[in-house]
């Protein structure tokens, strides 16, 4: 049985408040770091964007190398990676120990053979070496705080500046490195410096809002850009491909282009205001495209060629993804850990239109469960304890308070939602509560299907509940499992109940009678986080999704058989459903799956139906 992975939907990069946050481009793919992900993000369409999942640490800068055939990337633990961005093997070519800290920037030789990394470290603050084989290349000298940022000259003769936190640029002369001398031209916080492609110029930004330029060869200031200036700090610069011109972003919310015969500013753009539109990183990607990066997250894509507001702005949850549900055959919506909730269209191939952010008044902390109606109403709950509903894209204003923290969400035929919170089960319509229950176990999940409302419990039972429109009726209590219930899931005509548990366990059950179905599906070693059958009437399939980072398709038709792609999350699976109805690909029967989690990004494979 086979499956492959269709599309790829990337978190944001993640942010840190008043830290510039680094960028690379080649050609017109983007490459960041979040959590312990390395993205690499096609600005065009973002169903094509790949993520490379090799470091046991959190991540903090990624690199293209100049021909664009290998990656760099660094970790919080000094570590740094070099792998291969063209196969699909994505094979390590090289990881090196380099520093005893955070690693903040690295940055590539011309050749594509030298390294330098800088950051924090204990006896040094920044280190040269080869790509191939690690070994050391020079020294990186002349600070006394962490560095914040290295660049290196791409022509003969070779020569590097790094930035620190000391407020002073150091310039070395290579290969190998060495110190040649201090450059004191800031008097806060430098927070970037980059060579121009031509080598002829470098620039740098800090903390004290202005930018000054220097010869490439000698290190020599040239001048410093007074016309129009930033009003915070500046975060970023980033160079045209042609040298003659570079922009910067700044915590001011503005972004700007700047021309380097005139040293005056050619263009300024305003991205909103407060802090999550604060300017926080940005890249010059291809000829024209500007891309700076919002605190929140958010990629805004700006052209030369037009007005004051981006051409695009590339959405993308930056935490966890905690919940999802699907509203059609091509479109569903994920909410994170961050309360955020974003739509997709998986037909969509424009980078804004196929994630975008819902609209409205969102939840103030994690999203913890959702919920599609017949009608086509998705209702949301989060750990700020309220249950929220959307209409289309945008929230409505509308929000009822939960009885107690909502963990789970199910929606009966009958437009009724069910939240299953830590002391109580409540029952939703029209936005009024219609019926409250106070179990005496401590719910943990709940599904729903026609009228059959299953509950499950940190009592490792599920307590199955029949629904008259006004209150539920407790009708059997299935069968001790083998830890907290986690997951659950009823078929849409209310006649099978699936189960997972803290274990990894999932059974199957018939509602009616509470009669086992023989299983063994046991081959998840982790927590059970998520359960779907499919097609939703007369199912003969379900999807499991686990901490374990594996998804598995199983048969109800035949038992013994079933698809595994492992490694469906990296981090952990939160979320599994299925998108559309089955097709016939090749003669074969297949099903679109979709899966998200940890990682904050959204996978969408095409699975070979396991049947009879």
């Amino acid at each position: 049985m086979s499956s492959k992975q269709i599309a790829l939907y990337p978190c944001s990069p993640n942010t840190v408040r008043g830290t510039s946050t680094k960028i690379s481009a080649s050609k017109d793919k983007a490459v960041y770091t979040n959590g312990k992900t390395v993205i690499i993000r096609d600005l065009k369409n973002a169903a094509l964007s790949t993520t490379f999942s090799g470091h046991a640490y959190n991540t903090t800068v990624a690199r293209f190398s100049p021909s664009g055939f290998y990656c760099a990337s660094a970790d919080i633990t000094g570590t740094v990676k070099i792998w291969d961005t063209i196969g699909e093997d994505q094979t390590v070519k090289g990881e090196y120990k380099v520093l005893s800290g955070k690693v903040n920037d690295l940055a590539w030789d011309g050749e594509s053979k030298r390294i330098i990394a800088v950051g924090d470290g204990r006896e040094k603050f920044g280190h040269a070496f080869l790509a191939d084989s690690g070994s050391s290349t020079g020294q990186i000298s002349g600070h006394s705080k962490v560095i914040n940022a290295v660049s290196i000259r791409y022509q003969r003769p070779f020569r590097a500046a790094t930035a620190s936190d000391d407020n002073s640029i150091v310039f070395h002369q290579g290969v190998p490195f060495k110190y040649d001398k201090t450059i004191r031209t800031h008097t806060k916080f430098v927070q970037d410096v980059q060579f121009g492609p031509s080598g002829d110029h470098f620039a740098s930004v800090g903390s004290d809002s202005k930018i000054f330029l220097y010869d490439g060869k000698t290190g020599e200031t040239v001048a410093e850009f007074t016309d129009s200036p930033h009003k915070g700090t500046i975060m970023s610069c980033s160079w045209s491909p042609d040298s003659k011109s570079f922009f910067t972003t700044s915590l001011d919310c503005t972004v700007r282009l700047w021309d380097i015969e005139s040293r005056k500013s050619l263009q300024a753009w305003t991205v909103g205001s407060g802090v999550p539109n604060q300017q926080v990183g940005g890249v010059w990607s291809g000829i024209s495209d500007l891309v700076s990066l919002s605190m929140s997250g958010d990629l805004n894509v700006f052209d030369l060629r037009t007005g004051d507001k981006p051409t695009r702005i590339l959405q993308a949850p930056q935490k966890a993804i905690t919940a999802a549900s699907s509203t059609s055959s091509n479109t569903f919506f994920a909410g994170s850990a961050d309360g955020r909730v974003l739509s997709y269209n998986v037909d969509s191939t424009s980078p804004s239109d196929a994630v975008q952010l819902v609209g409205g008044t969102l939840h103030t902390s994690l999203v913890s469960g959702m919920a599609t109606a017949s009608s086509g109403k998705v209702f949301t709950a989060g750990y700020d304890d309220h249950i929220r509903e959307i209409e289309g894209s945008t929230y409505t204003p509308a929000s009822i308070p939960s009885l107690s923290q909502p963990k789970s969400v199910a929606a009966t035929s009958d437009e009724t939602v069910f939240v299953a919170g830590i002391t109580s089960v409540e029952a939703i319509r029209n936005n009024q509560r219609v019926f409250e229950l106070k179990p005496s176990y401590a719910p943990s999940a709940v599904g729903a299907g026609g009228l059959v409302v299953a509950v499950g419990g940190e009592d490792k039972r599920v307590h199955v509940y029949t629904w008259n429109g006004n209150t539920l009726t407790e009708k059997l209590v299935l069968p001790e499992s083998e830890g907290p219930i986690t997951a659950l899931a009823v078929s849409n005509d209310g006649a099978l109940i699936v189960q997972g548990n803290s274990a990894g366990k999932i059974a199957l059950y018939h509602s009616q009678s509470g009669e086992l179905i023989p299983t063994r599906w046991d081959w998840h070693t982790a927590r059970i986080s998520s359960l779907e059958f499919f097609p939703a009437l007369s199912p003969t399939h379900v999807v499991s999704g686990s901490l374990d980072t594996n998804l598995y398709v199983w048969s109800l038709e035949n038992i013994s058989k079933r698809v595994l792609i492992k490694g469906a999350g990296p981090g952990g699976v939160n979320c599994v459903m299925w998108l559309g109805d089955a097709r016939v690909t090749d003669g074969k029967k297949t099903g679109r799956v979709l899966s998200a989690g940890a990682d904050g990004c959204v996978r969408v494979w095409e699975v070979e139906l396991p049947g009879k």
